[in-house]
């Protein structure tokens, strides 16, 4: 892979953090070989898959620097490991299930040169049916977690809460700052970095981009969306292995986010609220996940009996 050094500096990192997806992360590594860019590294973390990723990548690419925890550390902390020994003035974060389409990078590196106040932007980021990720959204808010992927957004599809967050309004088609952007494809300056500091390693998995866009906007930094270069993600290939833990784990960093960024200035009503709320939800979640296994058991032994 073209990996060559210019001016002592690479101009982009990507780091790939893998769990289990083997297949995936081969596909990954080969879309992002042939993206473009001659001054580019690509790191992958893996964190402790069994499913022979490490061995893959060790064989297959040898030039990709590999780095193989003994536990799964987590999506925050496995990045903080690749950020660290990294060399470009610019750090992809990329989801091992992501496929990057030609001319990416170089499109990426030229909009970071002419924006250097932006300190974090996201790709555009496609649905594997070509439809748009909702990838760059704004902050949070308790409306939005009240009627996103709850039993009200049956009631209230089209509610206004979640459009906004979501920016589903907007099409996408041209650059905007936004408030922040999916760490499934997430460039960071690496001014920003040694300005506001690595990805915060109490978020095991979720809401690490989020916050890491907070901080960013709290510093004067800039996060923008950039359409320019694109990527297609498949989407939670890892985490769906195991659902349940992911459900808990991502409630837990929402609270987590809660507690560093909103408590302070909240309301005792939201206080009780917010996690009350997740609480509630994230069981909903795990017990609906408990009723569709339970029955498709059910129809299994009634099959085998049959």
């Amino acid at each position: 892979m073209p990996a060559s050094i210019s001016n002592g500096a690479l101009d982009l990192s990507v780091i790939i953090v893998s769990w289990n997806t083997a297949s995936e992360l081969r596909d990954c590594i080969l879309s992002a070989i042939s993206a473009g860019g001659s001054n580019v590294e690509i790191i992958v973390v893996d964190n402790a898959s069994s499913d022979g990723s490490a061995e893959m990548v060790a064989c297959e690419f040898p030039d990709v620097k590999l780095i193989v925890n003994k536990s799964n550390r987590g999506f925050a902390k496995a990045s903080n490991q690749g950020i660290r020994v990294s060399g470009g003035r610019y750090i992809l974060l990329l989801n091992p299930d992501s496929i990057v389409r030609p001319g990416a990078f170089d499109a990426l590196i030229r909009f970071g040169d002419d924006n250097p106040d932006a300190g974090i932007f996201g790709l555009k980021v496609l649905n594997t049916d070509g439809s748009i990720q909702y990838s760059c959204r704004q902050f949070p808010t308790l409306a939005a977690g009240i009627f996103r992927n709850t039993i009200l957004r049956h009631f209230f599809p089209k509610n206004p809460y979640v459009r906004d967050y979501l920016l589903a309004e907007w099409d996408h088609s041209e650059q905007r700052d936004v408030d922040w952007v999916s760490g499934a494809a997430l460039v960071a300056r690496r001014e920003l970095i040694e300005d506001i500091g690595l990805l915060d390693e109490r978020f095991f998995m979720y809401c690490e981009d989020v916050d890491l866009g907070y901080r960013a906007k709290e510093k004067g930094w800039r996060v923008s969306y950039f359409p320019g270069a694109v990527v297609v993600h498949a989407c939670a290939k890892s985490s769906d292995q195991t659902p349940d833990r992911m459900i808990i784990e991502h409630h837990k960093s929402m609270y987590r986010f809660f507690l560093k960024h909103y408590r302070k200035d909240a309301s005792i009503a939201k206080r009780i609220i917010v996690p009350l709320g997740l609480i509630a939800r994230a069981s909903g979640f795990v017990g609906r996940n408990y009723f569709y296994r339970l029955k498709r058991y059910i129809g299994k032994r009634r099959n085998a009996h049959g």
